[in-house]
């Protein structure tokens, strides 16, 4: 039977009748087509080959073939629907299925799929509800192996969750069933084929040129810094910029759950963690990798993310030898962050008494950045503070900079100051020692934020 009629023959007046990009075909209708032409495509093309043939070698003759099997079969479809059919099957093949054109768009940030009938995703830090769907759960699980198993990862019903990324470097978070009640979850934390630079983030205003100077200062005479903020505030993305203030001439170890950060210095070592396998073995945790990054002599440890035990190794190497070491942490504010700190410093089964731990955070830390993504969708950092010792057993910060925030505009942005404190900074004379001399008006600077 040929393709047409087997189409024709398929539509039903029980089906879902909903229109489909233009009010030619309905969706079930286009998806039938698809998967027979999909199909025909398998049994027509010598796939041996295909394993060895370059990308856009493959693309060519995929495409090729689609267009002669349209040719040969009476599809009731018109030319804007035979279009999208092979940019979808060549998707399907090549890339990431219904979301690649969604992968490849530059204006969005995230990709939020919750089950094969709802996908979100964020322009300018808001939400929106797009038109893509997936067949089915079962279609939605293909694509979720087809990523997970791209970076040696898994998941399944005994492993549920798992973190992967694209090979664009982008963060992936899936959970499927029993864990997720509705069905697998997809989210995508995208990254730009163009890492962001200091420019762009000054030109976007989540960051004023004073702080971005300190900050550079203070990475160029190796302080410590830790970037705090909530999911989404931009963390990963400043200490990326950050990172790329580290001189050429020293060996840098990078260590991630899932690997994101994209130095361009040319000694990098990336280290990333490794869930256990079917048998329950062969896991690498953060920790493992923290302890042994201090035996690849490591002139800077950058940690991705602060989660667990590891925080206590990373605070020793950073009180051992090893100053300039950077990571970020999920909080709301630098306050907040010692807290937590504390808290995963008990997770490493520590005999450290309070005071200890709280010795030790505050000989360790330097400076904290606190990021927060605003209602308006902007990410700006906050407030920047310095750890100022202990005193009488508690942790002392000192604020530098802070946002001032006055209200919000006709357009619904937000609009305040970004303001010195008018503290002196501790660190100052420390850089000029090193040989980094901050100019005058860092500390005097007012910026308007709108």
């Amino acid at each position: 039977m040929r393709i047409a009629d087997r189409v024709k023959n398929d539509r039903s007046p029980h089906r879902n009748r909903e229109r489909f990009e233009t009010p030619h075909v309905e969706r079930n209708t286009f998806n039938t087509a698809k998967s027979l032409v999909h199909m025909r495509l398998v049994e027509t093309m010598d796939l041996s080959a295909i394993a060895e043939m370059p990308r856009e070698a493959l693309a060519n003759s995929i495409r090729h073939t689609l267009l002669e099997i349209l040719e040969q079969e009476r599809l009731p479809l018109n030319r804007s629907e035979r279009n999208r059919l092979i940019v979808d099957i060549m998707d399907e093949i090549l890339g990431f299925g219904p979301i690649e054109s969604l992968i490849e768009d530059p204006d969005v940030q995230d990709i939020l799929v919750n089950g094969h009938g709802s996908v979100f995703v964020e322009r300018s830090g808001v939400l929106h509800e797009t038109e893509v769907r997936f067949r089915n759960n079962d279609h939605l699980r293909q694509i979720i192996d087809k990523i997970v198993s791209r970076v040696g990862r898994r998941v399944d019903e005994s492993s549920p969750m798992v973190d992967a990324r694209l090979p664009d470097g982008s963060r992936v978070n899936v959970i499927i069933p029993p864990a997720a009640l509705d069905g697998p979850m997809l989210s995508i934390r995208k990254f730009g084929k163009d890492p962001i630079v200091k420019e762009d983030l000054l030109r976007m205003c989540s960051i004023t040129p004073e702080i971005m100077t300190y900050l550079q200062g203070a990475v160029y005479t190796k302080l410590n810094i830790l970037i705090s903020g909530g999911t989404g505030a931009g963390k990963t993305t400043l200490l990326n910029v950050l990172s790329g203030f580290v001189p050429e001439r020293e060996r840098i170890v990078t260590i991630e759950d899932s690997s994101e950060l994209q130095l361009r210095q040319p000694h990098v070592v990336r280290l990333e963690s490794r869930p256990p396998n079917i048998e329950s073995q062969g896991e690498v945790t953060l920790t493992d990798l923290v302890k042994n990054s201090l035996r690849m002599r490591p002139d800077r440890i950058i940690v991705g993310e602060t989660r667990g035990a590891e925080v206590l190794d990373m605070l020793q190497a950073m009180n051992t030898g090893h100053p300039g070491s950077m990571s970020t942490i999920h909080a709301n504010s630098p306050r907040d962050a010692l807290a937590r700190i504390e808290v995963m410093i008990g997770m490493a089964r520590s005999i450290l008494s309070e005071r200890g731990a709280r010795a030790l955070i505050g000989s360790a830390i330097n400076i904290i950045v606190q990021l927060v993504r605003l209602p308006d969708g902007s990410r700006r950092v906050v407030s920047l503070s310095e750890v100022a010792g202990i005193q009488e057993g508690e942790i002392l910060l000192q604020d530098i900079f802070t946002l001032e925030q006055e209200g919000v505009n006709s357009q619904g942005r937000i609009y305040g100051w970004m303001k010195p404190t008018g503290h002196e900074s501790l660190f100052a004379n420390h850089m000029e020692r090193h040989g980094f001399l901050l100019p005058s008006g860092v500390f005097t600077e007012q910026h308007r934020i709108s």
